[in-house]
């Protein structure tokens, strides 16, 4: 059974993420706190052995990977436009109140990319991840909605919200699909998906 391992790691924390705004598409640079956290990553996944580290190309996911692949002794090998935040529309810089509600329709917002698009967008990059990488050990550095959606879809669980720059282990096999493994930094228990 070849199995391929993914750490799927969410970015540190931005002043948006502190603020508790919509981030999306718009790209973020990472705070202090998000560094940090990026530092305090590498502790959980040092006792893995990594063959390549990619990301998605916004910073504060590029920024998160290169600060774990430096910890780790590594580089990061690429970013993968398809492991871009769901895009949010014009919902994006938005915080909890009546002009976030008058944009919210079934599903997200209007203008936003649909939660069915973004899924399919993040597990089709994953699962091609997953078959160049076979057998091998990635480490996934990306965005919390993009990461819930995925994973959600991909072992058939209504997964929570996705902490910043903690262990997210899976493992793809071509024929059996994802086992979730850990999910913000603690064991899942029975958790296969097709």
């Amino acid at each position: 059974m070849t199995l391929t391992t993914f750490a799927l790691i969410r970015h540190g924390q931005t002043d948006w993420n502190a603020e508790r705004r919509l981030q999306g598409a718009t790209d973020i640079p990472l705070n202090d706190v998000g560094r940090g956290q990026a530092r305090d990553a590498v502790a959980a996944l040092a006792p893995y052995q990594w063959d390549a580290v990619v990301s998605s190309p916004l910073s504060r996911a590029a920024e998160t990977a290169d600060l774990i692949a430096e910890g780790l002794g590594l580089t990061v090998a690429r970013r993968v436009p398809e492991l871009t935040e769901r895009s949010f529309g014009p919902a994006e810089g938005m915080q909890a109140g009546p002009e976030l509600e008058a944009l919210r329709v079934p599903g997200g917002f209007r203008g936003a990319e649909s939660e069915d698009d973004a899924a399919a967008r993040g597990l089709g990059a994953l699962e091609e991840l997953a078959e160049e990488f076979r057998g091998r050990r990635l480490l996934v550095v990306t965005h919390g909605t993009l990461l819930r959606v995925s994973l959600s879809r991909a072992t058939g669980r209504t997964l929570a919200s996705v902490d910043n720059a903690v262990l997210n282990l899976a493992h793809h096999h071509a024929i059996q699909g994802w086992h979730l493994e850990y999910f913000n930094g603690e064991p899942v228990m029975a958790a296969t998906g097709s």
